[in-house]
């Protein structure tokens, strides 16, 4: 993941030069984050939940998060009052006026994972940009699994004979 530039940093000093804040906000484009009558800090914990609700709002994704996360949430769903965290399966770097977002998610089947991606990835931006006035410099999907039909049934539809577990790998 890109580390999202924020203005104090040492490396950012030395190696760019800064253009002029824009009237009421920053040279990077976050109006509003800062100003002369005081700054807005935004906590992580913030944008990985509106980052995770983004992207469950489109159709195909599963659930986020991976196997061990995925299994985490189950148990604490099934707990009287508890339910899944909004920002499983969302990691997310937030500068001053920037925020990286990585995503990992399961997907349904048959969804095509290039389109889920773009629009999951255009979700997330709008609704964290709009919500935040932070510059979402990227969003990474990382898909994990796919769910299949079959996979609400417990076993999967695989048993532990199936030829396919027994093969070596053809590829590396």
């Amino acid at each position: 993941m890109t580390t999202p530039t924020t203005p104090n940093s040492s490396a950012n000093a030395s190696t760019s030069s800064a253009a002029p804040p824009r009237a009421g906000g920053t040279a990077s484009g976050a109006p509003g984050l800062a100003s002369s009558q005081g700054s807005t800090q935004i906590a992580e914990t913030v944008v990985s939940k509106i980052a995770g609700l983004a992207a469950r709002e489109i159709n195909g994704v599963y659930k986020l998060g991976g196997g061990a996360a995925r299994a985490f949430g189950a148990i604490r769903e099934r707990i009287p009052g508890g339910t899944t965290s909004a920002s499983q399966g969302v990691t997310v770097e937030v500068g001053e006026t920037q925020a990286a977002v990585d995503l990992e998610m399961a997907v349904e089947y048959g969804v095509s994972i290039v389109e889920l991606s773009k629009a999951v990835r255009r979700n997330v931006i709008t609704s964290l940009e709009r919500t935040t006035g932070l510059e979402v410099v990227e969003v990474n999907v990382i898909v994990s699994d796919v769910h299949l039909p079959t996979d609400d049934d417990g076993d999967g539809g695989r048993s532990a004979s199936d030829p396919a577990e027994q093969r070596e790998p053809r590829v590396q």
